[in-house]
């Protein structure tokens, strides 16, 4: 299979030599080749079209992955009444929807990618991996923010929590989303069949709602733990911590921290995971 990366120079052509009538010896000369396309317009280009493609299902996609969410709530106010126990549930169910697209969904996509040979495709194109594995969970990630909204306002008006803070969501969505949709992508694209990719990113998911929506003080100490190992755990936390009266920022800004570590990170894994797939 093919490098995605070419080569800086073309083989060698034959070309009379300077000032030659075309009889005399002939010399090699290497013909440079167009530069390595850049991070950046590559992953813009990605992004467009994995957007495009998965447009037709965005109303469907939308509408499930919050109808998930929003029926979690109702069903939790029956039994949770307010405090930190309701702010943990719409925080929860809020990322749940992050979770369904960006863990979920990107899981079976690059399964199904791998397994039908469509990685070949991206495989001949002159662009970084990183580009393709951040175009495309930069694409699936995006379906979730209407979702994640309207959950967290439906939310706050179920159980009655502040809106004022809200706006935690600009920062709340992209990190939580690039944290699940690396872990997704690496998940799908080291899977060795689709339906283990399908599998594993139903169990990330599971893992996502129940101990995302759970609050942290009624799960067993092992669970907690397990919990601490969720990406999109502290994005939950700091959703969670922006519906106190006072919220401590300090706080939530710790937590959003180690989010986009952990984002970095998975994002890393899933490049890797692409580079590893992509020459076998």
């Amino acid at each position: 299979m093919t490098s995605i990366i070419p080569a800086r120079t073309a083989p060698s052509r034959v070309r009379p030599a300077s000032g030659s009538s075309g009889t005399g010896p002939a010399r090699t000369v290497a013909a440079p080749l167009a530069p390595r396309a850049r991070l950046l317009p590559s992953l813009v280009a990605v992004y467009r079209a994995q957007l495009s493609r998965a447009r037709v299902a965005r109303i469907p996609l939308l509408f499930v992955a919050t109808f998930q969410s929003v029926g979690i709530m109702v069903l939790m106010r029956g039994v949770v009444d307010g405090g930190s126990e309701a702010r943990a549930v719409v925080a929860g169910s809020s990322v749940l929807v992050v979770a369904f697209v960006a863990l979920n969904l990107l899981a079976q996509y690059f399964g199904q990618l791998r397994a039908s040979g469509g990685l070949d495709h991206y495989a001949t194109l002159p662009v970084p991996p990183a580009a393709v594995v951040l175009g495309a969970a930069a694409a699936y990630a995006s379906f979730t923010v209407p979702g994640t909204v309207f959950t967290a306002i439906t939310g706050s008006v179920l159980f009655q929590l502040p809106m004022t803070h809200l706006w935690i969501l600009v920062a709340v969505i992209p990190l939580s989303g690039a944290a699940l949709a690396g872990l997704g992508a690496a998940l799908g694209l080291l899977a060795p069949r689709p339906e283990l990719a399908t599998l594993l990113g139903q169990l990330g998911m599971s893992a996502a709602l129940l101990l995302g929506v759970l609050p942290a003080e009624r799960l067993p100490q092992p669970v907690g733990w397990a919990r601490d190992l969720l990406p999109s755990t502290y994005g939950v936390e700091a959703l969670a911590r922006s519906f106190d009266a006072r919220p401590d920022w300090g706080l939530i800004a710790f937590f959003l921290a180690i989010c986009a570590a952990v984002g970095v990170l998975s994002l890393a894994v899933a490049t890797w995971a692409y580079r590893r797939a992509a020459v076998r």
